[in-house]
């Protein structure tokens, strides 16, 4: 988090994180090179240009695989959180080698002719639609795959060149979220590439299982984590009173947070920090982050995503900084925690709730 942008910011950790990408990827690609010249040697398989296309490709698809896997796996569990936080640096990884791959092809299969390479990649196949009585079996076995790769290539590149928080800034935050979901659609058309191009020519029950079992893995996280979020709804929804009870001071620890949705479906993040009790907004002003899976840290509420922080009494980040998120007015009754649903403006300053206090004596302000 800055007040100001830099070209890069990478920490220790980041410095490590990218450095196991970057080995991690050179050894996939390595290693799936050496085990095909093994495998098919003497081969029209074998020709090492050949070997480095389908292992750059498959290293691109299973880093986007992880990619996709991690926004689910962090909601089902916070273990996860760590890679959450480095999730642009994995799919900026990801757009640079699926690059190599584009570029490789493009100027291997379509560089030798008399048309320049990436016109020739939308114009040497034209069988964008199926011939009068042509079967659509034959029509798909003959479609254009390459162009698919090339959208997907696209996208996955205004996902890379937007991924700096000067891009979150300017662009707002729902734009840029808006903009960031297209990576499914770069996940589909990758699918649809690999199945309408490699597996026709090379119908490979490994990689067809792989790459099925992949999309069913990434579809079924998300199912599940969405599932089970509205289930959590619909257990916790609560009520638009004037007041209503949202936890039990026992339900929480010393500098953590607890999330509790209304039947608006808006959510409220609660903290105990010491003897207070205070509410935020459950909705980091960064990425939309749950601030309740977070902890107090320093005396501020801080995001489990990408460390964002807020002050629990007034919402808003300690300076340099301006971030705000909306407030709660909180009181205690017994050992009762209740919390008035209608949010406050963004840095509005609220008396934190006293536990030992009694009705109407804390944060009824």
């Amino acid at each position: 988090m800055t007040h100001a942008y830099r070209a890069v910011q990478w920490n220790k950790h980041k410095r490590t994180y990218d450095a196991l990408i970057a080995v991690g990827v050179v050894l996939f690609i390595a290693l799936f090179v050496v085990v095909g010249l093994l495998q098919h040697e003497g081969d029209h398989a074998a020709h090492p240009v050949t070997l480095i296309l389908r292992a750059t490709s498959t290293c691109a698809i299973t880093l986007l695989t992880i990619v996709l896997a991690i926004g689910p796996l962090a909601r089902l569990s916070p273990r996860f959180n760590p890679l959450l936080y480095n999730r642009r640096h994995l799919g900026v990884s990801t757009f640079l080698v699926a690059l190599v791959h584009g570029g490789l092809a493009t100027f291997w299969y379509h560089g030798f002719g008399v048309v320049d390479p990436v016109t020739s990649v939308f114009t040497t196949n034209a069988n964008y639609l199926p011939a009068e009585g042509q079967r659509w079996q034959s029509w798909l076995h003959g479609f254009p795959y390459q162009p698919l790769g090339v959208f997907a290539l696209i996208i996955l590149f205004l996902m890379a060149a937007t991924s700096h928080d000067f891009w979150l800034k300017n662009l707002s935050p729902r734009v840029w979220k808006n903009l960031h979901t297209l990576v499914y659609l770069a996940y589909g058309l990758i699918v649809m590439h690999v199945t309408l191009g490699f597996l026709q020519d090379d119908v490979s029950v490994v990689y067809a299982g792989l790459l099925g079992g992949s999309a069913a893995v990434i579809v079924v996280l998300h199912v599940v984590a969405g599932v089970r979020e509205n289930i959590k709804e619909g257990q916790d929804g609560i009520a638009n009173t004037e007041w209503v009870a949202v936890a039990k001071i026992d339900d929480l620890e010393d500098a953590h947070g607890k999330v509790v949705c209304l039947k608006n479906h808006e959510r409220i993040a609660v903290f105990r920090h010491g003897d207070k009790v205070s509410a935020v907004s459950n909705v980091c002003a960064h990425q939309n982050g749950p601030l309740g899976e977070g902890r107090i840290i320093d005396g501020c509420i801080t995001c489990p995503w990408h460390g964002y922080q807020y002050r629990p009494e007034d919402g808003q980040s300690p300076p340099p900084y301006t971030e705000t998120i909306p407030t709660y007015r909180v009181r205690v009754e017994g050992r009762d925690i209740l919390v008035n649903p209608e949010a406050l403006p963004p840095g509005t300053a609220v008396e934190p709730a006293l536990i030992h206090e009694t009705v109407g004596e804390a944060g009824d302000a």
